[in-house]
């Protein structure tokens, strides 16, 4: 698998969704549903998985990130969040 390009756009897989919120339950507490199992993301993990929606494009998405998370370096976000969604890809959660 490879990392994702400037063009790629990101978005769930065929059978992977977003789980409504329990009851009471925040966005926190929202869950990806996927094939194999499940996962709980929060955080950044969460701020990057919402944003793939097939519209938006890597490039999009990184800029996005950086302008909100605007203290880290613009270079470790778009490292880290190409190496999130490589290992994504590779549990079948994300296509690119």
């Amino acid at each position: 698998m490879s990392p994702p390009t400037d063009d790629s756009r990101p978005r769930l897989a065929t059978g992977t969704r977003w789980a409504a919120p329990t009851t009471g339950g925040t966005d926190d507490s929202r869950m990806i549903l996927f094939p194999e199992g499940a996962i709980k993301l929060q955080g950044t993990g969460r701020h990057v998985l919402e944003r793939c929606d097939g519209q938006l494009t890597f490039a999009e998405i990184v800029t996005d990130l950086q302008n909100e998370f605007g203290r880290t370096d613009p270079e470790k976000i778009r490292t880290d969040i190409s190496t999130f969604l490589e290992q994504l890809q590779k549990k079948r959660i994300v296509d690119y």
